[in-house]
This record gives structure tokens, C-alpha cells and sequence, in this order.
């Protein structure tokens, strides 16, 4: 079977920085935006946009700023209030409510922007994230990150650093398909988003970390009121159990999840049972509403 090809979006945000999106399905079908984690792109939703959009759902799986081919902050600033304005613009580039679905910092940002705007989306997916998360897991995400500063020599080189830092998945044959993940400049290979995204303000000397403030985002949490799940990697470093039950504690309606064997990158791991929960969810606790939306709209 051919898989559905995907339509190339550009979504400008406030201040003016370009976001790219892929856009799968049809635009009468219900909208799910797919954000990815820090230091990825939205090649990693790939698979999963293309189910979606196959199930019924007009799907967008955008780089978020200074990531993948998204323009990069003029003032080299990244925080929350930068990706939570973003996801804002994007709900409003499609004129109606989405789900989000947020991988680390995607659902962060998510977050964040539901904080200011609660009627912003159709639900929320958080994916191995919360306001509560172990500092031994983001450390290790961060040193991952910072090691690639200096770029590489060459792809194998990128995939033997990807190997040591993901050593439950097995090493790609073909290592072509990093390509997409690098950038290359004066022949050495670079991982595609901005150095100064792992940077803050310069003015700062001490600062709460600007993507997981536990106190902004515990209050986001509060004010939730769309259907929401929390899906954790059953061998995440970065959320525990006890995080996610701090974060239900927070949201007593939202769902849990927990993908059997995944690490932090749960899509990455286990796609299939991911998809397959995601997929459920989406359909019993969105789709439903919107067709007795519907129908409550004809009978008036």
C-alpha cells in the first residue's frame, strides 16, 4: 500500500520566526499537531502522522523553532514562553482546535501554552513528560546533546554517538537516514537545531530551567480541562512513576499510559504499541465528543 505523502506548511509566528510543518490527511478531517522532543525534528512523527492520517485525522508534525528547517530565535532565546507562543500561533494558522501531542518538550510547550489559553485545544498528549521529571535523565539528554556541539566527521561517526547514547536500540545497517537529522557545513556533520538552544540568558545567573519549570507548568496542569493522557516509556529515566502520579495527582481526569520496554523516546522504541494507544485514546475521548457535538447541532 502506498503511504500518504505529506504536504510541506509554512507557519510564521509572532516574532516572525518561520515554523515547517508536514501535513498529512485531509484538511475536513479532525486536526492532531505532532510536536517532537529537543534535539529532534519532525521526521520523528513520521510514521505515526501517516497512521493518523490514514485513521481520519488531518495531521501536523511540525519542527519547532530552532529545530530541523524551522528558523532559528534572531535573540538566541529559547524558553516557554517562546514554544508555548508557537503552539498558539499554530492552533491559530489552523483556524480550530487541535490535539496536541507532545514528546518531551513538545509537550511541554503544549503545556505551557494551554496554561494561558485552556480552550486552545481539542486534547493533550504528553509523551514521557510532566512538570515532575528526573534531573538524571534530563543531565543525561543534555550531555548527549553538548557532545555533539562539534559536529562529525562523518555519519558514522554521528550513528556510533547515537549508538552509545540509545544502547538498547540496535545500530543502523544503512546510515543514511541520520542524514536528515544533520546539517552539513565545511564538511563536518552537525545535529540540526541551534546551539543557542541549550543556552540561557545570559543575564541570568541563577534561573529556574526555562523548559521544565515545575511551578509554571504545575499550574498549567491545574488549569487543564481538555482530555488528556500521559503516556511514559516503561524504562524512562526521566519520568518515574512517582512523576506521573504527582501529575494525575494534579489532572484527576486525565488517562495513563505505560509502553512496555520504551525508554524516553517512546514512539522511537515501540511505534506500533504507541500508535496503538495513541490511536484509542483519539477515538474514544475525541472523536466521540465531536460526533455527539455533531449530533447535538443537528438536533437544535
Amino acid at each position: 500500500m502506498t503511504k500518504p505523502e505529506a504536504t510541506t506548511l509554512r507557519i510564521r509566528s509572532d516574532d516572525g520566526v518561520e515554523l515547517v510543518a508536514d501535513a498529512y490527511g485531509s484538511k475536513a478531517d479532525p486536526p492532531v499537531v505532532l510536536l517532537h522532543g529537543g534535539g529532534q525534528t519532525r521526521h520523528s512523527w513520521r510514521s505515526t502522522a501517516r497512521d493518523l492520517s490514514e485513521a481520519g485525522w488531518y495531521t501536523l508534525s511540525v519542527d519547532l523553532r530552532g529545530h530541523g528547517e524551522s528558523g532559528w530565535s534572531p535573540d538566541g532565546r529559547y524558553g516557554l514562553d517562546r514554544f508555548g507562543g508557537d503552539v498558539v500561533r499554530i492552533a491559530e494558522f489552523l483556524g480550530r482546535a487541535p490535539v496536541f501531542v507532545g514528546a518531551s518538550l513538545g509537550g511541554n510547550s503544549s503545556l505551557a501554552a494551554l496554561g494561558h489559553h485552556p480552550e486552545l485545544a481539542l486534547g493533550l498528549v504528553l509523551v514521557d513528560v510532566s512538570p515532575f521529571l528526573q534531573p538524571k535523565g534530563t543531565d543525561r539528554i543534555g550531555a548527549f546533546m553538548r557532545s555533539g556541539l562539534k559536529g562529525f566527521a562523518s555519519l558514522e561517526e554521528a550513528a556510533d554517538a547515537v549508538s552509545t547514547y540509545l544502547p538498547h536500540r540496535p545500530r543502523p545497517r544503512n546510515v543514511e537516514g541520520l542524514r536528515k537529522n544533520l546539517r552539513e557545513k565545511d564538511g563536518r556533520f552537525y545535529w540540526h537545531w541551534d546551539p543557542a538552544f541549550l543556552r540561557g540568558p545570559a543575564d541570568q545567573a541563577v534561573q529556574r530551567d526555562r523548559l521544565t519549570d515545575p511551578a509554571q507548568l504545575g499550574a498549567s496542569a491545574m488549569s487543564l480541562r481538555v482530555p488528556t493522557l500521559l503516556v511514559r516509556g516503561g524504562e524512562s529515566d526521566v519520568l518515574s512513576v512517582a512523576d506521573s502520579k504527582r501529575f494525575l495527582d494534579l489532572v484527576p481526569h486525565a488517562e495513563f499510559a505505560a509502553v512496555k520496554g520504551a525508554h524516553h523516546m517512546v514512539a522511537g522504541d515501540d511505534n506500533a504499541v504507541f500508535d496503538r494507544v495513541l490511536g484509542d485514546f483519539l477515538e474514544r475521548r475525541v472523536r466521540s465528543r465531536l460526533d455527539l457535538f455533531r449530533q447535538a447541532a443537528a438536533e437544535e
